[in-house]
């Protein structure tokens, strides 16, 4: 465990007391991830003290991420910590579990809608070559995006497909890049797991900053960055209050 491996390192010990100003984390919300089996306990060092290290420490901060960025819920988080720490475990079969428990569900699994769009997911993945089943989480909310577009009216959306998923592609290459350059297998399965759940939220963050700055280009007349602002015959923007 991460835990012990940073004692190995020889780094120093703290009191569960420092450990929570250094990672931000409350003292009890500490003791409750440990009840809970989410953080290593605490080396005894008297019968009512314990000493914590840079382990502790990185597996806090790593649960606040996972909580508060990535949205999952601690017991997913558990699961997904229970993966990374089983040396038996593939870290392909990390990244799948991640992955699994990012994949909202609806709570449909049948009806001709939804049987039609596994169908489209099924020949998207087939046409691409990609090597995924099409009963894996990741194809499921797909399938189940897709029939919500068709209800929605916006059915049309869909014959973007091709084109998302070609860039997905590429954001793919991207994190599995950043994910090889860790050798450690503690280091490369906590970069699987962040790659892959709060990767998802920065790559959120990031669309949503694009489409600001490209709907006022389009919409607006905006120079890049600049917010959208009016430009005037002359090319220039106007100056407020002129």
């Amino acid at each position: 465990m991460g835990v012990e491996l940073a004692s190995r390192r020889g780094e120093r010990a703290v009191r569960i007391g420092e450990l929570s100003r250094r990672s931000g984390v409350p003292v009890p919300t500490i003791k409750f991830y440990v009840r809970e089996g989410l953080l290593a306990s605490g080396r005894l060092t008297s019968p009512n003290q314990a000493s914590y290290d840079a382990g502790h420490e990185r597996r806090l901060r790593l649960i606040r991420a996972l909580l508060d960025v990535g949205g999952l819920s601690l017991s997913a988080i558990g699961e997904v910590l229970r993966v990374m720490e089983d040396p038996d475990q593939p870290v392909h079969e990390v990244m799948g579990v991640a992955a699994k428990r990012l994949a909202p569900s609806s709570g449909d699994t049948s009806g001709p809608e939804l049987e039609d769009a596994r169908e489209e997911v099924a020949d998207l993945v087939a046409r691409l070559g990609w090597r995924t089943g099409r009963v894996s989480p990741g194809a499921e909310s797909l399938a189940e995006v897709l029939a919500a577009l068709r209800r929605a009216g916006h059915g049309a959306f869909i014959d973007l497909l091709d084109e998302y998923a070609a860039l997905a592609e590429q954001v793919a290459v991207v994190d599995l890049d950043y994910v090889s350059r860790r050798v450690a297998r503690e280091d490369l399965v906590e970069s699987v797991v962040v790659g892959t759940v709060l990767g998802e939220a920065m790559f959120g963050a990031l669309r949503r900053l694009a489409h600001t700055e490209v709907s006022a280009r389009v919409y607006e007349g905006g120079a890049p960055g600049a917010g959208g602002a009016p430009a005037t015959a002359g090319g220039d923007a106007e100056a407020p209050g002129a």
